[in-house]
């Protein structure tokens, strides 16, 4: 299996990447405000995949060769836009406050420890993508951590992904490093790195603190300035230090 893989170099203008001919993608490349929060439509590729062209062709490499092991790639989530995130945060800000009886910032503590602030989700970039193993027959939430580690249905997908994802430059975002804060740790979350390190890089120029603090939807009424710049620090940028 032929192996692909991108380099970081460090430079006074940022961030670039090298990459073979296949997946190369210029480092000036821009994204704007709107298309990182996931507020503008984008080109996406593949039924029931909805990745950018080049993560969708890589992710479909992944695919065949997984296969040809045994595992089943599936895609349980992957592009979701600025209103489909809202309307997971309110369902679940709602839940926990009225049915739960949670005070608000108890709420948003739960929420943010699998789900992000929306217009901050990965998942709004065509990059990232929530997979499982389709061969498996599994009954209620299939995203749960346990259900990847030893004895769980997905324990094999785990084993292969760990060892053949970052061949073709997927990377699991939120690892299982003691040390890492924000999101709990999700063995099923991949990112497509020659696309979303230098999207991160940008949307980190976007000043999203401010962004963040002009969003209104249900429960966006509680966010302080300390609780956003923790955020920001421990939920969008504490991840697997290769997409970084």
């Amino acid at each position: 299996m032929q192996r692909r893989s991108f380099i970081k170099k460090s430079s006074a203008a940022g961030l670039a990447l090298a990459t073979v001919p296949q997946i190369a993608m210029s480092q000036e490349v821009s994204y704007s405000v709107l298309e990182l929060m996931g507020k503008t439509d984008i080109a996406l590729f593949g039924k029931g995949i909805n990745l950018r062209a080049t993560a969708h062709d890589a992710f479909v490499e992944m695919k065949k060769a997984a296969y040809e092991d045994g595992i089943d790639l599936k895609v349980v989530s992957s592009y979701r836009n600025f209103e489909r995130q809202a309307s997971i945060w309110e369902r679940k800000f709602i839940r926990y406050t009225d049915d739960d009886n949670l005070t608000p910032m108890a709420a948003i503590d739960k929420i943010i420890e699998y789900s992000t602030i929306p217009g901050t989700s990965r998942h709004h970039w065509g990059t990232d993508i929530d997979l499982v193993d389709g061969n498996k027959t599994v009954t209620g939430d299939v995203l749960v951590p346990s259900k990847f580690g030893s004895g769980g249905p997905y324990e094999d997908f785990k084993k292969w992904m760990d060892e053949h994802a970052n061949t073709f430059d997927f990377y699991l975002v939120y690892t299982d490093d003691a040390k890492r804060k924000g999101f709990k740790f999700e063995p099923w979350h991949y990112s497509f790195a020659p696309l979303s390190v230098p999207m991160l890089t940008q949307f980190r120029k976007k000043n999203i603190l401010t962004l963040l603090e002009q969003e209104d939807f249900i429960g966006s009424e509680h966010f302080t300035n300390g609780f956003l710049t923790n955020y920001i620090q421990d939920n969008i940028l504490d991840i697997n230090k290769e997409l970084l």
